[in-house]
């Protein structure tokens, strides 16, 4: 008959206390909410007429640092300028990521503009349509370079929030962790050049919501969330 000894007895228990508690580790750990979606595939989603305006080129706009993370930050990023008889030129950006953790989060265009060599003005808080008959948080502000003055509306979601500061953003990702997920992002940026402000903000928060309103449902959830 053979005994076991009370130490591999106690190894045992140890060795099968600390396999259930992995196990619960690995069940808790958040995992991503959202299909990665690639480059070409934003591209197609986001219209090429919006409103008064069409899809001209997508060169000129101020981009975010070509660091070494940029490639695995973002899954999809479109740039394009739109022009509209009438109505200021616009330059837009969507970038896109399907994990927003503690390490990979969406750059504010806050951090980008100064890396370009622009002065900024204080950004300002303000309630924008979102095109679907509700208003979302975006941020905007001035941006004087050498050459030219760039007014800037933009907006970023972090799975369900609108955050609109680097604090917010790492609260909304903290959010989610708590509830199993990592949350998707995006930055939606548009942009003029226009001496002020109070001269731009029309024709920017009218795209932004024209944008939202005529994307497909698939683009509009990556906009704008379940708003």
């Amino acid at each position: 008959m053979t005994m076991t000894s009370p130490i591999n007895r106690r190894s045992m228990l140890i060795g099968t206390a600390l396999l259930g508690v992995g196990g619960v580790a690995m069940a808790r750990q958040p995992k991503p909410a959202s299909a990665r979606v690639g480059r070409e595939a934003l591209d197609r989603l986001i219209p090429t007429r919006i409103g008064d305006w069409t899809y001209r080129d997508s060169s000129g706009l101020v981009l975010p640092p070509p660091d070494a993370l940029s490639d695995s930050l973002y899954s999809g990023l479109v740039t394009r300028n739109y022009t509209a008889p009438d109505r200021l030129p616009i330059m837009l950006l969507v970038a896109y990521s399907n994990v927003q953790d503690g390490m990979l989060q969406v750059h504010r265009p806050e951090v980008c503009y100064p890396a370009g060599g622009y002065r900024l003005s204080p950004t300002v808080v303000e309630e924008v349509p979102n095109g679907m008959g509700g208003n979302i948080p975006a941020n905007t502000f001035s941006a004087d370079g050498v050459s030219r003055t760039e007014q800037v509306l933009y907006w970023t979601r972090i799975g369900g929030f609108f955050p609109t500061s680097w604090f917010d953003q790492r609260v909304a990702v903290l959010r989610a962790n708590l509830d199993g997920l990592i949350p998707d992002g995006v930055l939606v940026r548009v942009s003029t050049l226009a001496p002020d402000m109070a001269s731009a903000r029309a024709d920017l928060t009218t795209f932004a919501a024209q944008m939202v309103r005529t994307s497909p449902p698939v683009a509009r959830r990556l906009l704008v969330g379940a708003a």
